[in-house]
């Protein structure tokens, strides 16, 4: 149940939810809209979904909206582009700023940013070129390679050789001129849900794949999610605190994700940041949000509420 029963819906004025968008993630975009979208009618919202391309700020000028909903994953509406333009016309918005946005997207700009703040996260090296592999292969394998602005897992590979670094290394680029590769770490995969000045329960994953890569993330029946994740107490809550630092970092706010790894030794290491997080029925907010006693459409419109 919702926990407030004497809600305004009017006071947001007509929502636009932007969904969709052009980036690699469109299609888990289109279905977090669905359900936002419904969660929205159901909390009485004047809501409209609006489905970005190059006349996106035309249309909001002319549809007389008072804030806008973004459900936009990936480039374009995660990176601090939809934002600015958002800002430009002074439209209300949910979530991060441009800045949060810009570098939560940046893999590498936002491992720079906590390394430099003393937080923990794994040794990394930036591939522009291939002459950057040999860099890359000293860090040691296992090695993680990722595209530097994408999200959802897309392009990204567990490397265990110099050959396998080669090929990991132009696909990623396939999808981002600038590739991140990161030292492996073995252990516990944990994730950390903020919403407003809260970080909510987390959440521990488990996936026979080599790690929670696409399909597990969005299809796989395979992956297991523990919430409350098992943890002693004490632990997560240093690690809910570690997380709400790293999200401060980086100039996050609103609400958004933050993952992590614990090492055999206890040790965590930050791995990325999410500022616009799937709203999917497999996806990781909803989840620690439920075991807060928040139910999704409570989640919803504590999230509208970041755009007062």
């Amino acid at each position: 149940m919702t926990t407030d029963m004497n809600r305004a819906p009017e006071r947001f004025g007509k929502v636009a939810l932007l969904m969709g968008g052009q980036a690699a993630e469109r299609e888990i975009s289109l279905k977090s809209g669905r359900a936002v979208h419904e969660a929205l009618q159901r909390l009485g919202v004047d809501v409209e979904p609006l489905d970005p391309d190059a006349t996106i700020l035309e249309r909001l000028r002319a549809g007389g909206y008072d804030r806008a909903f973004i459900i936009l994953h990936g480039r374009g509406g995660e990176d601090g582009q939809i934002q600015g333009a958002l800002e430009t016309i002074g439209l209300p918005y949910t979530g991060s700023g441009v800045l949060g946005s810009a570098l939560g997207m940046d893999k590498y700009r936002c491992k720079l940013a906590w390394a430099g703040c003393g937080l923990p996260t794994a040794d990394f090296v930036l591939l522009r070129e291939e002459s950057d592999l040999a860099a890359a292969a000293e860090l040691g394998f296992p090695l993680m390679i990722k595209p530097v602005h994408e999200g959802s897992s897309i392009g990204m590979a567990r490397v265990e050789s110099v050959e396998g670094l080669e090929r990991a290394w132009r696909a990623a680029a396939e999808f981002d001129s600038l590739v991140l590769a990161e030292r492996w770490i073995q252990g516990m995969e944990l994730t950390c849900a903020i919403l407003g000045r809260e970080a909510l329960p987390m959440i521990r994953l488990e996936t026979p794949h080599a790690f929670y890569d696409y399909e597990a993330k969005y299809s796989a029946d395979s992956t297991r999610y523990h919430c409350p994740s098992g943890l002693d107490a004490e632990v997560e809550a240093r690690l809910r605190e570690l997380a709400l630092h790293a999200f401060d970092v980086v100039g996050a706010s609103g609400w958004g994700r933050v993952d992590m790894m614990l090492d055999s030794a206890g040790q965590p290491f930050l791995l990325e940041i999410n500022t616009v997080p799937g709203m999917t029925d497999h996806s990781l907010v909803p989840m620690a949000a439920r075991t807060a006693g928040i139910d999704f459409d409570d989640l919803v419109w504590r999230i509208l509420e970041t755009s007062l």
